[in-house]
């Protein structure tokens, strides 16, 4: 007969999966109050089409890892034919990368950019824990009042933080690809409510092609949360196919916000 785990080992498993469930959408973030916030017309977050092919990643772009054992996807600057675009490439493997900055989404609401997948991930699919892969995401973290949070993600978000010695974002929005699910889906992270998913693009027709998007953030965040939103904290990019134990690239684009005409806010 098969000897089961000791305890400890099973919780410290358990503990591991969930802090790579939340580090997947939550990058480490630098307070919000400890930044000034960016202004004017538009806030260039990734400007990856002005730097050379092949040149060191930008320095204000940091990697965060989901776990220590995992392979980390591979991010580097090429030429894609049609300019230079931060190239994703992932062989069973996860890992992002991230800028800390602060945004108001009152004053600019609308998120901006593009990217291209070369192709969907078989058998992935969101609203499952251990198929929940994606050849592309752009994360968006928020600021927030952790007091507003219920006792159990509190608790979730604490072992995250004492596990990684990094801080949790409030709230997170993640804008996914899907194989199958209508453009629009909602769903929650399987892990956390405190990782809201949006499907931005799905299906076979938008591989191999450069797709643009425009989100209006706010508005995103209120459908997702129920409340407004603090400031923004981090943008991220993510591509991963871990679970799965498959392969996933994506050619990332610029990314940007554009700030809303005559809006104003009071600090946070």
């Amino acid at each position: 007969m098969q000897a089961h785990p000791p305890e400890p080992k099973r919780s410290l498993a358990a503990a591991c999966v969930l802090l790579a469930s939340l580090v997947a959408g939550c990058a480490a973030v630098v307070p919000a109050p400890e930044r000034l916030r960016e202004s004017g017309a538009v806030i260039e977050v990734g400007r990856f089409s002005q730097k050379v092919a092949r040149a060191p990643l930008p320095g204000d772009w940091k990697p965060y890892i989901i776990l220590p054992s995992k392979p980390l996807t591979q991010y580097t600057l090429v030429d894609t034919g049609e300019g230079v675009a931060l190239e994703a490439n992932a062989e069973a493997s996860a890992s992002g990368l991230y800028r800390s900055i602060r945004i108001n989404p009152e004053t600019h609401p609308t998120l901006s950019w593009r990217w291209k997948v070369a192709g969907l991930i078989p058998g992935a699919d969101k609203r499952h824990a251990h198929t929940e892969d994606s050849p592309a995401r752009l994360l968006v973290s928020f600021h927030g009042d952790p007091s507003k949070i219920d006792f159990v993600e509190r608790s979730k978000m604490r072992m995250a933080r004492a596990l990684s010695g990094q801080e949790v974002p409030y709230a997170t929005l993640m804008y996914v690809v899907a194989n199958d699910l209508p453009v629009g889906t909602l769903l929650a992270n399987p892990h956390t409510d405190r990782i809201q998913m949006i499907v931005v693009a799905s299906g076979e027709g938008q591989v191999g092609q450069w797709m643009d998007f425009r989100r209006n953030v706010l508005e995103d965040y209120r459908r997702a949360f129920g409340e407004d939103p603090w400031d923004i904290v981090s943008v991220g990019v993510m591509t991963d196919a871990d679970n799965t134990g498959k392969s996933a690239r994506c050619h990332y684009g610029d990314i940007s916000f554009l700030r809303q005409r005559g809006s104003q806010a009071a600090a946070r």
